[in-house]
């Protein structure tokens, strides 16, 4: 369904904020009215020179080439908590600020990273097959899963996320353990050095971590071959992290047991073999996505404008 018609104002009625793509319905309804809206595509000369901020909605990539087009902007508003579809190295060279969607996401991806390590080890998308195609009264019970309570659980990002599926998980009676670039002091949890020895000491590996030039394809052979064949790797954070080909080629060899996946390389595209494997559990990159943490977004996202436009500090500022 299209996004509602954004009213226009005369030049100068509201502030002036460039869309790097067209708003979600419940943006574009919520914020009608409080700015003028036009897209980076279709500005002219004018609305270019004049455009202080660039909304992002989704993950619409944001170019070097894109922030040059436009000599007044101030600020890059991202609706998402990763920003890697943005060019931060240019924003910082350009010294402009960049906001994400802080926490508004972060529970939801939480509960839903929890969700996805319980439907892997205990294998509920295969069985709720088995029971639909009328295999439980032919062939009997479903074979036995492994238990969740008291595994150990890697997490790789501690971040705002990752904290969150730690202290769920740790109420499973699991052990946890993270990665992350560096110890954070206030963590309860013990700090391993690389994904390698994290994943080597683990039953289940949560990837939860920031998309860069640092993590992408982190999790390769060598990561999965030390979670071993009774290990399960779920990611709810970027496909990048995550060396696809080698993934599937450990799922198909039994390097590992299993996967939970909400994101990919190529979204939306996802590695056909994966489809056919009854230990993987897939889905189309929504752990963040329900009506309370869009309205959580929604709220960072103008909370930030407004700051924006009036000279106060940013709710949710990204370290560049």
């Amino acid at each position: 369904m299209p996004p509602p018609a954004l009213e226009p104002a005369a030049s100068g009625d509201k502030p002036l904020v460039l869309l790097a793509q067209p708003l979600f319905p419940e943006f574009a309804a919520a914020l009608k009215g409080r700015y003028r809206f036009v897209l980076a595509a279709d500005a002219d000369a004018a609305e270019a020179a004049e455009a202080r901020v660039l909304l992002v909605p989704g993950l619409k990539t944001v170019t070097a080439e894109h922030l040059d087009r436009l000599p007044a902007l101030g600020l890059v508003a991202a609706t998402s908590v990763g920003v890697d579809h943005v060019d931060l190295d240019a924003c910082r060279h350009r010294g402009l600020a960049v906001t994400n969607a802080g926490e508004a996401f972060a529970a939801d991806s939480a509960d839903y990273g929890v969700g996805l390590v319980l439907a892997v080890m205990r294998r509920v998308a295969a069985a709720d097959s088995y029971v639909r195609r009328g295999r439980w009264a032919t062939d009997g019970d479903y074979p036995l899963t492994t238990k969740v309570s008291g595994k150990r659980v890697g997490i790789v990002g501690l971040g705002r996320i990752g904290s969150l599926v730690a202290r769920r998980l740790a109420a499973f009676g699991c052990a946890v353990s993270y990665h992350s670039r560096s110890p954070k002091p206030s963590a309860p949890y013990r700090f391993v050095a690389t994904a390698r020895e994290l994943a080597a000491d683990s039953d289940v590996l949560v990837l939860s971590c920031a998309l860069t030039e640092e993590t992408r394809r982190m999790v390769n052979r060598e990561v999965l071959e030390a979670l071993g064949g009774g290990g399960v790797l779920v990611n709810v954070g970027r496909g990048g992290l995550v060396d696809e080909p080698e993934l599937v080629r450990c799922l198909r060899e039994g390097v590992i047991a299993g996967a939970g996946l909400d994101v990919y390389e190529n979204e939306p595209h996802v590695p056909p073999e994966l489809v056919d494997m009854d230990n993987v559990v897939l889905s189309d990159h929504r752990a963040v996505l329900t009506p309370e943490s869009i309205r959580g977004a929604l709220d960072m996202v103008a909370g930030n404008l407004d700051a924006f436009f009036a000279g106060r500090p940013l709710l949710s500022p990204v370290t560049l």
